[in-house]
């Protein structure tokens, strides 16, 4: 039985590839396991390592070196690649203001972390690990762990020992300091609901009625430049002609002296839209047909592939005006979000149309919706990135005293953004369905954290038994200070609210339990809008500040 021996507790590929997959494979088995709603996810796999190699079953160090850079590579440019379109969006218009105070809380919690490790004499490799474990982000300790072998030439175990420290408390650390900004704050729901409905610029169309049209100065002329001439918010969805016939209307009908029309629009304009149209006149829904065949309403989910929509906000396409549709869900990354006017639409999302059939089948016409472009990830895009990433975070940056270098980890990450955001205007093939993403970020993250765990749990024990306990409380001053005091301002001066500001808060931390908690608190989908707008800036910085906290303090 030796060689069942020797596979479990040698050396060799087969004997890492089955330690790397059984450490794997139990970690996301008890990430399944959540405690008060709460699970540490994929982090579990690290605890594993931990495990494991404290009790002998380690791997050898170059095999191990590989895969867990690789893994990090993999997983960062995964994520390049699915921030990238929205990166730069971020800095426009109302989004600039959730960026700026997630950016504040990205700094304030390294500049927390600086003084406690000049107050408490922590290493500085130790402290970027509590870091990175307090703010539950693991590229940032991977980033750290790169960049210190980088300028040392070996590994500090004890980057990893404080990340798994300090973790746990920082999973739960956010979602208390939600509950406290909510309780301190007076928050109430009732009054957060009201300024919800303020803040989006979503019309509802309320009033229907007829108009039989009068104005011969508009007669031929199609919908949409009727729309466009008078400048305000209407819908015409059906046309009953002179001689009885009646349609669906989209934005290409054409009106016609004595066409009746079925109009919906705001209360406050319904005045101006019928004197603009002709005079108004009483028709019943019965005498307006709805049996007729082509008056069905349909909902259906369409895929946003043409390159020119990236960027664009649903108030510039006026899809609603021009078609006479509703917009319900945009599904970006796998989070549903409100479509409100000023949501800037990626390449990749998702939206759900209702209305007529002919409308939204022009909907789909408009925004894409070619699965075939987006079915296939394009491998030779990925590896030549990853490839150029690599390049990019090996030239030298400063010198002060050793080089600095993005590292494998920035490096791919910002080429990855970059690529992202303008690959699709060299002809390069950049979106990936998320299907795939997930599956290249999470092999990535697994096979990272597997081998960070196996690397790091010789001196688990000893070190927390030697003081390393502590790290648990400084960490938990890392979580909580920065989110209190951005928090607070945010609420009080900014007048955010409370539902934006989960999101905020939720996405300056990375944390997908944290945004878990907010949509089940909010009961709509402004925390995922926050999370999604500032998740971008905030995880090229957790990356850059990591190495930047390691580099300028050795």
């Amino acid at each position: 039985m030796e060689w069942l021996y020797n596979l479990f507790f040698g050396t060799g590929i087969a004997q890492a590839v089955l330690v790397i997959s059984l450490v794997i494979t139990i970690g996301i088995l008890l990430g399944k396991i959540r405690i008060c709603g709460i699970s540490l996810g994929v982090t579990w796999i690290l605890f594993v390592g931990i495990a494991m190699s404290h009790f002998g079953m380690s791997i050898d160090n170059e095999i191990r070196h590989f895969a867990q850079e690789f893994g990090l590579i993999l997983f960062v440019f995964s994520i390049g690649l699915q921030v990238g379109p929205s990166f730069f969006s971020s800095f426009k218009h109302g989004g600039m203001q959730l960026v700026g105070c997630a950016v504040a809380i990205v700094l304030l919690g390294v500049a927390t972390a600086g003084v406690l490790h000049l107050v408490t004499g922590v290493p500085v490799p130790t402290m970027v690990g509590i870091l990175s474990g307090a703010v539950t982000n693991t590229p940032g300790l991977g980033a750290a762990q790169q960049a210190y072998a980088d300028t040392t030439g070996y590994n500090d175990p004890s980057i990893a020992l404080g990340y798994a420290v300090a973790y746990p408390l920082g999973v739960v650390g956010i979602i208390l300091t939600l509950i406290v900004l909510r309780f301190a704050l007076r928050v109430r729901f009732e009054e957060e609901d009201k300024a919800l409905a303020a803040l989006s610029q979503e019309q509802k169309l309320a009033d229907k009625f007829s108009i039989e049209f009068t104005n011969e100065l508009l007669e031929g002329r199609t919908v949409e430049y009727v729309r466009d001439l008078i400048n305000r918010q209407f819908v015409i969805s059906r046309v009953m002609h002179a001689d009885g016939t009646l349609t669906m209307a989209d934005g290409e009908t054409k009106l016609h002296l004595g066409d009746r029309l079925r109009t919906i629009c705001q209360t406050e304009d319904t005045e101006a839209v019928t004197a603009f149209l002709g005079h108004a006149v009483e028709m019943s829904d019965e005498e307006w047909g709805h049996n007729v065949p082509n008056a069905t309403l349909i909902s259906r989910r369409i895929l946003i592939t043409r390159p020119e929509i990236n960027g664009k906000k649903f108030s510039d396409l006026r899809l609603r005006t021009k078609y006479g549709i509703t917009l319900t869900r945009v599904n970006r990354a796998g989070v549903d979000l409100l479509p409100y006017q000023g949501l800037e639409l990626q390449v990749g999302d998702r939206v759900m149309v209702v209305g007529p059939e002919k409308s939204v089948n022009k909907v789909a016409d408009v925004l894409g919706n070619s699965l075939k472009k987006l079915d296939h990830p394009n491998l030779v895009t990925i590896f030549v990135g990853i490839a150029l990433g690599v390049l990019l975070g090996s030239i030298p940056l400063l010198n002060v005293p050793q080089p600095v270098k993005l590292g494998l980890a920035g490096g791919p990450l910002i080429l990855a953004i970059l690529i992202g955001r303008f690959g699709p205007h060299f002809h390069l093939v950049t979106y990936t369905t998320m299907s795939a993403n997930l599956m290249l970020r999470e092999v990535g993250i697994a096979l990272f954290l597997a081998c960070v765990g196996l690397g790091a749990g010789e001196g688990f024990v000893d070190a927390v038994a030697g003081g390393g306990y502590r790290w648990i409380g400084y960490g938990a001053v890392i979580t909580v200070l920065p989110l209190l005091l951005v928090g607070v301002f945010a609420r009080l001066v900014l007048k955010m609210n409370y539902y934006t500001l989960m999101g905020m808060v939720a996405g300056s931390m990375t944390d997908p339990p944290a945004l878990a908690y907010a949509n089940g608190v909010a009961g709509n989908d402004m925390p995922a809008v926050g999370y999604s707008t500032v998740y971008p800036v905030v995880m090229f910085l957790r990356v850059l500040t990591a190495q930047i906290f390691i580099l300028f303090a050795m």
